[in-house]
């Protein structure tokens, strides 16, 4: 018999000691999935929901529904309800990173909190999803672009900064994955114009109205420019100001670390309060100062470009030091304050920052090599450059987030086709990934502990744990500890998830 909806799993304090120590993994991950119980409209929904989250993530072999539904031990029973916690009910999966963002805010001192934000894509096959397009394959090679049938997705990651207490990098902690779709074309091309011949006021204008095609298309350019990437990532800009006001950090800045596709005018031009930029740039693009005092002009009339100020002499290289794998490193970068992007950010000062390539070596006996020049405009025109850089060299962290989502969790393999269901269910395996690097921290810290298994010789300098060293001891416990886990209405054990990854 379940107990009512109020009965929830012991805190981590309270757990006896055990062979994995005092505190439990499976307990704090239980206690954070806890937190969504308001996110639901009843008590039933979340306890749905609950289950599936820890079976998306103990789950063995490809990340389907059904399989998920096998591995908490639903195979002989009916299915449709799993299926509809995503089509029918009606809850927002925004709402589920909020808990994570309460409790990680204490792991963030300083004025500045950096979030990194990057797409994503997910491949799928079936031709009955209305959100999946072709698109750009980003694992295409440079000579020759290949186009691949999939999702995109926004992601946001808030980065912790744990190399003030360990000796381990920066944690990113998803607390956003929406589905940004393109504008489906017009299915016929568009005529060509006619326009009215010979001299005068009329010459090359339109003579006829226009015809049903023609103001389909006259639509589709105009949803163009109000529905993209760019947009879509101003809106959450601002929803995630919101959010972080209302979990108690109104008096910090967030710092969003971008790369260069989220460089342009749509991005650079949207000020919101207590919101800044830093973003890679073009080496070629065109920046000055503001005119002299006294001239009519805005923008001074000499221009200059990232690459010239790197090849300028003229400016001094300057040092700072920022942590980056696994220890302190020298870099050296030239900045310009005070500058204006007239195409890009109009009358908003920006400052420059040019990195220098840091030389490296693939052996200790080998050549030096250099990297390629980071050129980053931010719209910090104040502050220290250290925390700008630690902060971008820190945007690296989503990119691990990305790879462990689709190799380790297998985010996009759910064989999902409902228009409702579609953006949700990846958006909800994010939300439980990003509970279970939380948990990870509040349970055992950021280092690598004797909580978790032996590493094997070829990895045994890991510092950090990895998100399938989480998801191993998360299923560990889960199968040591089924009492935790009762009150779900789940009695799981290694056999079950052999069978489900056999099915």
């Amino acid at each position: 018999m379940k107990p009512s909806p109020t009965v929830l799993p012991s805190l981590p304090g309270s757990l006896p000691a055990g062979p994995q120590g005092p505190r439990s993994l499976l307990a704090c991950f239980l206690v954070i999935v806890a937190d969504w119980e308001k996110v639901f409209p009843q008590p039933r929904t979340y306890f749905r929901a609950a289950r599936q989250a820890l079976g998306t993530l103990i789950c063995l072999g490809r990340h389907t529904l059904s399989r998920i539904i096998w591995t908490n031990g639903g195979q002989q029973k009916d299915w449709r309800a799993d299926y509809f916690l995503f089509s029918r009910s009606k809850w927002d999966p925004a709402q589920l990173f909020t808990p994570i963002v309460e409790r990680a805010l204490a792991g963030c001192p300083g004025r500045y909190i950096g979030v990194a934000i990057d797409d994503t894509r997910l491949h799928k096959t079936g031709s009955q999803i209305q959100q999946a397009f072709f698109q750009r394959d980003p694992l295409s090679p440079k000579f020759y672009v290949n186009l691949m049938f999939g999702l995109r997705f926004l992601q946001a990651s808030l980065l912790v900064p744990l190399f003030r207490q360990s000796k381990v990098g920066t944690r990113a902690l998803p607390i956003a994955f929406e589905e940004v779709s393109v504008v489906k074309r017009p299915k016929h091309k568009l005529p060509k114009r006619k326009t009215a011949k010979g001299k005068g006021k009329g010459k090359g204008k339109r003579t006829e109205p226009l015809s049903p095609l023609e103001r389909e298309w006259q639509q589709y350019r105009a949803a163009q420019k109000l529905h993209n990437l760019s947009t879509r990532f101003v809106d959450l800009m601002s929803r995630l100001r919101a959010t972080f006001d209302a979990c108690g950090a109104a008096k910090k800045i967030l710092l969003l670390a971008v790369d260069g596709s989220f460089c342009n005018r749509t991005v650079f031009t949207t000020v919101v309060r207590r919101v800044e930029l830093i973003a890679r740039a073009r080496k070629d693009i065109r920046l000055c100062f503001r005119a002299a005092a006294g001239s009519r002009r805005f923008y001074g009339e000499e221009k200059l470009t990232p690459e010239q100020v790197r090849l300028d002499e003229s400016r001094p290289w300057k040092a700072t030091k920022v942590f980056y794998g696994g220890k302190c490193r020298k870099v050296e970068y030239k900045e310009v304050a005070g500058v204006l992007w007239q195409g890009g950010a109009r009358k908003r000062l920006l400052r420059l920052l040019v990195v220098r390539p840091t030389r490296y070596r693939k052996r200790k006996s080998s050549r030096y090599y250099y990297r390629q020049p980071a050129y980053l405009l931010t719209t910090v025109v104040k502050g220290t450059v250290r925390q700008l850089l630690q902060i971008y060299f820190d945007r690296w962290q989503i990119e691990v987030n990305h790879r462990e989502e689709k190799d380790t969790l297998g985010v996009g393999q759910a064989q999902l086709w409902n228009f409702t269901a579609v953006p949700k269910q990846p958006a909800f395996a994010v939300a439980s990934y990003s509970a279970l690097l939380l948990a990870s921290l509040q349970a055992f810290g950021a280092e690598r502990g004797q909580a978790y298994a032996e590493l094997p010789k070829w990895r045994r300098r890991a510092i950090r744990p990895s998100a399938l060293d989480l998801i191993t001891l998360l299923r560990k416990e889960t199968a040591e500890n089924p009492q935790m886990v009762a009150y779900l209405g789940l009695n799981p054990t290694d056999r079950n998830h052999v069978a489900a990854a056999a099915a």
